[in-house]
């Protein structure tokens, strides 16, 4: 399993940098955004495999949602699974033919654009040696992807963890433990 602390895991803990300017009212994300983006991953064996990605945001988590979820998370991922499931969902991820309901989806601003952070309370997909469909594995409980769009809604790249564990580092920085083995890349994206 591949283990990562996420940077830009600022959207779930909720720490922003000064250089992240006030946006104004026109940049506020919007109910009913839609991000667009091609996942792939490239295995030890040097097999690529990519997909079509789609993300529909419904409504976003609100400041009291990812308080609750925080605090969630530092009890441990049993806890913030509970937490996320009895919240309303935030949309869904939709990656070849599989859609999968978002649990939290929350956007920041950066200093030329937006970071978006969405999770999942289920695996959106199990991929491992190689294998699209590698056998599931108890604790990877949750979907989760993060991206940054700039200004004029693209992106160049962001990180997507398909079936993940989540716990808390130090200095509230949120730990992605990823079921796979290679890392699955979001590229070409862009919000219409």
């Amino acid at each position: 399993m591949r283990k990562a602390a996420l940077v830009a895991t600022i959207c779930l803990t909720g720490t922003v940098l000064a250089a992240s300017a006030v946006r104004g009212a026109n940049d506020a994300p919007q109910p009913g955004d839609v991000f667009t983006a091609t996942a792939s991953l490239k295995t030890a064996g040097g097999t690529s495999v990519a997909a079509p990605v789609t993300i529909t945001i419904t409504r976003w988590t609100s400041d009291e949602e990812r308080t609750k979820a925080l605090a969630a998370l530092k009890t441990g991922g049993a806890a913030l699974k509970t937490a996320l499931d009895g919240m309303p969902e935030t949309g869904t991820l939709q990656i070849g033919g599989r859609t999968t309901p978002l649990r939290y989806a929350r956007a920041l601003p950066t200093a030329g654009g937006k970071l978006v952070t969405i999770v999942t309370t289920q695996p959106i997909l199990f991929v491992g040696a190689g294998v699209p469909e590698a056998k599931p594995k108890t604790g990877y409980e949750f979907g989760f992807a993060t991206f940054e769009i700039d200004a004029s809604g693209k992106g160049t790249a962001g990180d997507l963890a398909p079936a993940a564990k989540l716990k808390i580092g130090q200095q509230d920085a949120v730990v992605v433990d990823d079921y796979g083995v290679e890392a699955v890349r979001l590229t070409q994206i862009s919000s219409k």
